[in-house]
């Protein structure tokens, strides 16, 4: 049983009549007031917390008089409150003397405590008048300390006029507007004040002189770069599989294929080792962020690896990890956004209070700065946490970042302004390439350019590409297996005749319209065999006479194609890995021609995409770089040349061929050329009206056809690809460059540009230049032939081998080539 004590019923009672509505109203202002009283008190303290900066601006100063008469006001409400409860305690005594005796005593009781509170907040109120009396005095005091103080230093905290920076003001006018719309700021110190606007825009970033009054010893100061490691080959692959890492099938595939392939690559890296001999190669620190396999972008390619799906991009980007890695450099590889986004430096700040970097107050005037301490391995990019507005404030810990499009929009999204310093380093591997005229923003949107993938305002040859599309872009590619010679043998000897394999894994591609005109023909004469995908059933899409082995794994694939003798395109994908595969394991392929070329024009598949390029067939580089007796094109429209190429094709004996630039050596050999000789960070600046080049180095060639370098001046230094290679012709009208350097077995060499871009070249080609210009056009350098008028190149990024016009004759730079390795010179290496 609960008993209940009497004393604590009688004190309830007590309570109960003690605190009519009345007296619980009195005292429930009383309370308020008081709480606001020590807030205010507190807030007006804090605010001249200790270590703040006599010199920082704030809207408020807290000795103003506004402040001193809050003070005076609170004071005086609490004795006004104290003499009314006084009145109302002694008119309700009186009124007690009336009652009986028996609760006389319950009467005094209540008396007590009420006297005790009263007696309290009289003495509250006492002492605020005396701190009232304090604090205005202390406060007079800083007002006077401070005035004395700013009369030597009152423009430390506004925006100088200084021509050196004339952004400065413009950048404090918006850090004051917009200063809270990202974290980053803040982490970086900035509280609203001037003194912190204008210490942040000129230490942490550049737009503002440093302010004199600033410890400059202790600024910030760049570490010292370590000293360069030497790349050294590597003889396996082992490391590259764990940094590769897991859980997608897209990284399943790429491992396996970089599994399978390891004999060749450390076969390759002996024999290029051997050819540089004691060439010094130093070692690069590389972030891969594959941007297409990430979450973010919505890695469709993944789930589509086992349904027949476009494996090309995995292939490629499989190959440059396996050549990077051989290579001997430093590899970090990143597969989503948030491996991305990993910051860890350690920061350490040169003042004793030992205060976080979140809570240091950049309106001081004691020195603070920041170094940059060992870096944890796990981080990338090294950004400032926020939206990706403020600067990068230790260096870029990579030399070299590959990624794609889809890795490039979130390395801008993420880096902020540092995307725009650090861009340089980036290599992009663009499928199916981007042209200059799709790459220039502003000229892009001017002229009809503008593409979801484009305006990036890279170096064109920061863009790198499966095949050789264009010059204007680096060709990167991939590797196809490489038989020796005793395998070659064995796979003639195993050849069937009459047996083709059609190129295509998704039933999609059997939807071609008139396929069934040319399958029958074909059919006549072979037995043909199908990898289509399925799950429960046969494609309808795929014929009856078709004999479907479903999605192979690629040994299995492999196998088939060096039993058959024909390996046939539908005139879809475009430029895949699959063609050269089947070529090295002996088969001719046989496809398409396209009348009139597939483009952007024309065709849903190249709408969109950063070029302008037209498709004659379905692979032109096999058709351009191959072609017969290991690849036919023709037009599958034309029954009797479709039927005589099979004929033909019959009755040819070929051996696996394999070029040269798509073996393992081959792309380690470019690859190296690419990252020791390739620096887009000593950018061109833009070409002045009016003003030339360097004069032309040229001579009229003895058949007065073309330039070619003058022998007796040597290459430019530091030029890549050297200079000496060097030839330039004037292209016919209506021709690319492109074109018009093939037509005399050499490639267009983009970098050779500015060397041409001036009136000379013109004179020493005997051309009649009545009026020159200079302009912004992806056509310039050229001749305009009804006028008579010369049109010089304004834009270094919109030098281009890609692009032709009836109107104008093209001034084309062209250089020699290695033979099968296209994207290198003679002496290149």
């Amino acid at each position: 049983m609960i008993t209940v004590n009497p004393d604590g019923k009688i004190m309830v009672r007590r309570c109960l009549v003690t605190l009519r509505p009345f007296r619980l109203f009195v005292l429930g202002i009383g309370f308020f007031t008081l709480c606001f009283l020590m807030t205010s008190l507190g807030g007006q303290f804090s605010a001249r917390r200790l270590g703040d900066s006599p010199f920082t601006i704030r809207t408020e100063v807290p000795g103003s008089p506004e402040s001193r008469g809050a003070l005076r006001k609170m004071s005086d409400l609490l004795e006004l409150m104290v003499k009314r409860m006084d009145m109302l305690a002694r008119l309700e005594n009186s009124s007690e003397l009336h009652r009986t005796a028996s609760v006389a005593h319950l009467a005094a009781d209540r008396l007590t405590p009420g006297a005790s509170l009263i007696e309290r907040i009289q003495a509250i109120a006492q002492n605020v008048s005396d701190i009232a009396v304090k604090v205005d005095q202390i406060l007079r005091h800083s007002l006077i300390l401070h005035s004395k103080v700013s009369e030597g230093r009152r423009d430390q905290c506004e925006a100088p006029s200084d021509p050196k920076f004339p952004d400065c003001s413009g950048k404090v006018e918006w850090m004051r507007a917009r200063w809270t719309s990202d974290p980053c700021y803040a982490f970086f110190g900035v509280d609203g004040t001037e003194c912190s606007f204008l210490i942040y825009l000129s230490e942490v970033e550049w737009f503002c002189p440093p302010l004199p009054w600033r410890n400059q010893t202790a600024a910030r100061t760049a570490p010292k770069s370590l000293p360069r490691v030497q790349a050294v080959f590597r003889s396996n692959l082992s490391h590259l599989l764990e940094l590769m890492g897991s859980g997608k099938e897209s990284l399943i595939f790429m491992k396996k294929r970089t599994r399978r392939f390891t004999a060749q690559w450390t076969k390759a890296a002996k024999y290029l080792a051997q050819k540089l001999g004691d060439i010094r190669r130093d070692q690069k620190q590389i972030l891969v962020h594959i941007g297409f396999l990430t979450e973010e972008s919505g890695d469709v390619f993944s789930p589509r690896v086992l349904k027949g799906g476009p494996l090309g991009e995995m292939v490629q980007w499989a190959d440059i990890l396996a050549a990077l890695y051989m290579l001997g450099h430093s590899l970090r590889i990143t597969v989503s956004l948030k491996e991305l986004q990993r910051f860890h430096p350690k920061w350490s700040k040169e003042h004793p209070s030992g205060h976080q970097w979140g809570d240091l107050s950049l309106g001081s005037p004691r020195s603070y700065s920041v170094t940059q301490g060992p870096w944890n391995k796990s981080c990338n990019l090294g950004v400032p946490p926020g939206r990706g507005n403020c600067p990068l404030t230790v260096p870029l810990p990579f030399d070299l970042i590959y990624t794609d499009y889809h890795g490039l929009q979130q390395m801008k999204q993420h880096m902020g302004l540092s995307f725009k310093k650090y861009r340089c380093r980036i290599r992009v591997i663009d499928t199916f390439g981007t042209e200059p005229a799709y790459n220039h923003e502003e000229y892009a949107t001017l002229h009809g350019y503008r593409t979801n993938w484009g305006y990036w305002n890279l170096n064109p040859k920061q863009f790198m590409t499966m095949f050789p599309h264009t010059p204007d872009n680096s060709f990167m590619g991939f590797v196809s297996e490489e038989l020796n010679e005793t395998e070659k043998q064995l796979i003639k000897d195993g050849k069937a005749r009459n047996m083709a394999v059609v190129y295509g894994k998704e039933a999609s591609i059997w939807k071609l319209q008139g396929k069934e005109k040319f399958l029958a023909i074909l059919n006549k004469y072979m037995e043909i065999h199908g990898t289509v995908y399925y799950e429960s059933q046969r494609p309808p899409e795929v014929p009856a006479f078709v004999k479907n082995h479903g999605l192979l794994p690629q040994p299995e694939f492999q196998q088939l194609l060096r039993k058959a003798k024909l390996f046939i395109g539908f005139g879809f994908p475009y430029e895949g890995p699959a063609p050269l595969e089947a070529i090295a394991n002996g088969c001719i392929f046989l496809q398409s021609r396209f009348s009139p070329p597939h483009s952007s024009l024309n065709h849903e598949f190249f709408r969109g995409k950063p070029t302008s390029r037209e498709v004659f067939s379905q692979h032109p580089y096999a058709e351009n770089f191959i072609g017969k007796p290991h690849v036919w094109t023709v037009d599958y429209n034309n029954s009797d040349e479709f039927e005589t190429a099979i004929k033909a094709i019959m009755n040819t004996q070929v051996d696996p061929y394999l070029p040269y630039e798509y073996t393992c050596a081959g792309m380690l050999e470019r690859i190296n050329a690419y990252i020791q000789h390739q620096d887009f960070c000593a950018g061109p600046s833009p070409i002045p009206p009016g003003t030339s080049t360097i004069p032309s180095p040229f001579v009229l060639a003895p058949n007065a056809t073309h330039l070619e370098w003058a022998q007796n001046i040597s290459s430019i230094p530091g030029a890549w690809p050297p200079t000496h290679s060097l030839r330039a012709w004037l292209a016919a009208p209506g021709r690319a460059c492109t074109d018009a350097c093939l037509d005399h077995g050499l490639i267009c060499e983009p970098s050779f540009f500015p060397f041409l871009n001036n009136q000379d070249a013109f004179l020493k080609l005997q051309v009649p230049c009545d009026s020159t210009e200079w302009e912004m056009h992806h056509l310039y350098p050229a001749f305009a032939q009804p006028g008579q008028e010369c049109y010089l190149q304004k834009e270094p990024l919109l030098f281009s081998c890609a692009g032709a016009s009836t109107k104008y004759q093209r001034l084309c730079p062209c250089r020699d080539f290695r033979k099968g390795q296209v994207a290198l010179c003679q002496s290149c290496l």
